[in-house]
């Protein structure tokens, strides 16, 4: 088997001559963090392999805080080849999904060990390649099905162990509270003057307060910061790179977001977050048991992740349910506090 590592690869640790373990997660940062579990128990069970995370070549700054990976092999979705020879990776896991197009990924790249589920009932002329496979489950949580997955093949992986590395940079503005309106589809997007008017009620309590999201979120953010009185510098959508927000959300007071990656990041670290949810069910994307609350209306729920519109189960979520969570989550981080 070669062991020359393709140039495509982005490498945060030694490579060595070590045989690759290559995971398929071809998604987005929320997708990277609670597959974390998974990969880490990947790296301890194959301590002898290299770890190469396959994944859009933007979240490198966050897959070199997970704990085991050793590097990232771009790979913008599922409909080209991944960019590496056939034979070269000697253990592969799909941690992509089930499909027949993240399988055939997984299986032209002729992998000595394939960790995958059980093809489907309507997967045609696809069988079951090792008898490991464990059965694909709807309605479980998202880091549980990863680590049940990996874990059916004798690794050492725990839904729990959600932590990853803190960034070596010092946060831009630390002890903040960072209120997120960032979010891919509109579905998840609660409106901008909820946003402004929790801010403005928090700035008031003499936090400081800071406003994120991506580049696409500017105008969001912007509108959140004139509306609520905050000053210029509060503005920080599209000015951070992923590992600043990161180190941002480690030593944050409190994370108030929709359920985006910057949630995700807060489960990561530990950090006391309100999510609000939408199109998603809380049972399967929501945080850890920890300094967190969910804020939703489940019976409302539509559930169109694409949708340009917010879901109603989102915008059922007042600004007085997260100021008041926000203010439960402070109390339980003072009686935490006080009782070391």
């Amino acid at each position: 088997m070669p062991q020359t590592p393709p140039a495509a690869l982005e490498v945060f640790a030694p490579i060595d001559d070590r045989p690759l373990l290559l995971a398929l997660r071809a998604l987005k940062l929320g997708d990277l963090l609670v597959a974390a579990p998974a990969l880490k128990g990947l790296a301890r069970t194959f301590d002898d392999h290299a770890v190469v995370f396959a994944g859009p070549a933007w979240l490198v700054p966050i897959a070199r805080l997970v704990p085991g990976i050793g590097a990232l092999l771009p790979t913008k979705g599922l409909d080209d080849p991944l960019a590496i020879e056939p034979g070269m990776v000697d253990v592969a896991a799909n941690l992509h999904g089930n499909g027949p197009e993240s399988r055939g990924l997984i299986a032209a790249l002729n992998a000595r060990e394939v960790i995958q589920h059980a093809p489907g009932p309507g997967m045609r002329g696809i069988t079951r390649q090792d008898p490991r496979e464990p059965e694909w489950l709807d309605g479980i949580h998202e880091r549980t099905r990863w680590t049940r997955l990996v874990n059916a093949f004798g690794v050492d992986a725990r839904d729990t162990d959600l932590g990853i590395l803190t960034p070596d940079a010092a946060p831009l503005v630390p002890g903040a509270v960072v209120i997120h309106v960032g979010a891919f589809y509109g579905s998840r997007q609660w409106p901008v003057e909820r946003f402004a008017a929790a801010a403005r009620a928090l700035a008031a309590e003499c936090h400081t307060v800071v406003i994120t999201g991506g580049d696409a979120d500017r105008d969001r953010a912007a509108g959140v910061v004139q509306a609520s009185g905050l000053p210029a510098e509060s503005m920080l959508a599209g000015r951070l790179a992923l590992d600043e927000l990161a180190a941002l959300i480690a030593d944050a007071r409190l994370v108030i977001s929709a359920d985006t990656g910057a949630a995700h990041l807060a489960s990561a670290y530990g950090t006391p977050s309100v999510v609000i949810f939408g199109p998603a069910p809380v049972e399967e994307w929501g945080p850890p048991p920890g300094p967190h609350l969910t804020l939703t209306d489940a019976s409302l729920r539509r559930g169109e992740t694409f949708a340009s519109e917010p879901d109603p189960a989102l915008l059922a979520v007042t600004v007085d349910d997260v100021l008041d969570a926000a203010h439960r989550l402070a109390h339980i981080r003072s009686r935490q506090t006080s009782s070391h």
